[in-house]
């Protein structure tokens, strides 16, 4: 359960870092991390990370993709944590 806790932390820590730095060169219009690549750090357990990212930053607010999907994403994984702990 430690080293989940730990592991949750890092990815949305990660996460937000990811967005943040994906947001600065979007505005320099320099490479930029892949579509993918946002989503999947959100699903591998980010998604706390991506919403904050995307809240504070305005950043993929006008994509469905992260609108919804990040949101939704958040939701599988808390029902998902309810689950496995729901002993």
């Amino acid at each position: 359960m430690k080293y989940l806790l730990i592991y949750i932390i890092l990815i949305n820590l990660v996460t937000f870092v990811v967005y943040a730095d994906d947001k600065r060169r979007a505005k320099r219009h320099s490479w930029r991390t892949s579509e993918a690549t946002l989503v999947t750090l959100a699903a591998i357990g980010g998604s706390v990370g991506a919403l904050l990212a995307m809240l504070v930053f305005r950043h993929k607010t006008r994509h469905n993709q992260f609108t919804i999907g990040i949101p939704t994403i958040l939701i599988v994984q808390i029902l998902l944590m309810i689950f496995l702990l729901a002993d």
